[in-house]
């Protein structure tokens, strides 16, 4: 053989070897409620429970998501669809239980839980690790850039609790009273800030960060709209955006706003500016790559009766130029069922959006900030309540 054949010949063998090495996975979480149904528009129903399930879905390839598994875990279509998140390095899955069911006077009324559900993603198939205790009704969930911890919002418990996270270990390290109802929190990319939702007294709440030491200072506290629900961070740290559901967080036909939160711009955080949503944005998400948002407006067709003023007017998603917080909408489509989580894959370039009612996955492609329907669906083993990907 000469010496030529065999130089061609390792190097066929060495560009075969890397095509076939498997890439980086990436996944995508969503939370399945089996004791929640809207059987009739404007009547919710809480039934007996079944199995409520976590589906994880593989978006290695993100146009193609294909099941990695569904584990059989309580979740909740209570809260913002924040309860759940993915460590950065996706190894790790956080899951939170906000509710559990108790049978009185023979019907089943919902009570809050503390369960925190650790799951490893590494596994070829996901698997549940390790369940930790936290405050009453945890709901929104963030876990900080680095991946070295979490904080989570209990609304029942008025507090934060902090999580470290330590390879395969994440542990409850402190528990931060905030005097109100918080429902959702996110953490600055440098991870000295974090603000939290009180969707009940209608503020936004500045935690102080140093390591996995937390600490609150009501005095930071903002004045914002008509019961906020969700939030993020942009992906500069610059400013953050809060969604507001309005009508105790329930549509009702009329508009509700987002508010941008100036980070940037002195000492402490301050509102700077209210943009009209539409009625009742829920979920709610900036893309990685900063230059667009998506609000998911909660719509009346499954919310309202059907002698509502304002029934037949299904949801909608609404995607907005971000342009350093002057919020600016340039698409709406509709969707009917309830939209309730919504997530950009990790590079940016996919939006999904799911569907409560219809118990679906809906895959959109981002091109040049506005979305493509790809005609893609996946359709889930119940109604999903809440969507997210990797933390950023």
């Amino acid at each position: 053989m000469s010496k030529f054949l065999r130089i061609a010949m390792l190097t066929l063998f060495i560009l075969n070897s890397t095509s076939s090495a498997p890439s980086e996975r990436s996944f995508l979480l969503n939370g399945i409620d089996s004791k929640v149904q809207i059987s009739i528009p404007g009547k919710i129903d809480f039934v007996k429970p079944g199995n409520d399930i976590v589906t994880i879905l593989d978006i290695t390839d993100p146009a193609n998501p294909v099941l990695a598994a569904n584990l059989v875990l309580s979740n909740s279509l209570f809260g913002p669809p924040t309860n759940l998140q993915i460590t950065p390095d996706e190894n790790l899955a956080l899951v939170t239980s906000a509710m559990k069911w108790e049978l009185k006077d023979d019907k089943w009324k919902p009570l809050p839980d503390n369960r925190l559900f650790i799951i490893d993603l590494e596994q070829n198939k996901p698997v549940l690790i390790d369940t930790v205790q936290v405050g009453q009704q945890p709901s929104g969930i963030a876990i900080s850039s680095s991946g070295t911890f979490a904080l989570i919002a209990n609304r029942a418990d008025k507090s934060v609790s902090v999580i470290s996270i330590d390879g395969k270990v994440a542990k409850l390290v402190q528990t931060v009273a905030v005097n109100d109802e918080v429902a959702a929190v996110a953490i600055t990319p440098d991870e000295r800030r974090a603000l939290i939702v009180k969707n009940s007294t209608n503020k936004i709440g500045v935690l102080s960060i140093n390591g996995t030491r937390v600490t609150y200072n009501s005095s930071y506290d903002m004045p914002v709209g008509q019961f906020p629900y969700n939030i993020d961070v942009h992906p500069d740290g610059s400013f953050a955006v809060v969604a507001h559901t309005g009508n105790n967080g329930y549509s009702d036909g009329h508009a509700d706003p987002l508010v941008v939160i100036r980070l940037n711009g002195g000492p402490r955080p301050f509102v700077e500016n209210y943009f009209t949503a539409g009625d009742a944005p829920e979920g709610f998400a900036i893309s990685p790559k900063g230059d667009i948002a998506i609000a998911l407006l909660l719509g009346g067709d499954s919310i309202l009766p059907t002698d509502h003023w304002a029934h037949e007017k299904p949801g909608e998603i609404v995607v907005f130029k971000t342009d350093n917080g002057n919020l600016k909408p340039i698409q709406t489509i509709s969707i009917t069922g309830l939209p309730e989580g919504v997530a950009f894959s990790g590079d940016g370039s996919h939006v999904y959006v799911s569907s409560f009612r219809e118990k679906h996955l809906r895959v959109y492609r981002v091109d040049e900030q506005f979305l493509i329907d790809t005609n893609t669906r996946i359709y889930f083993p119940g109604t999903p309540g809440s969507m997210r990907g990797r933390a950023r």
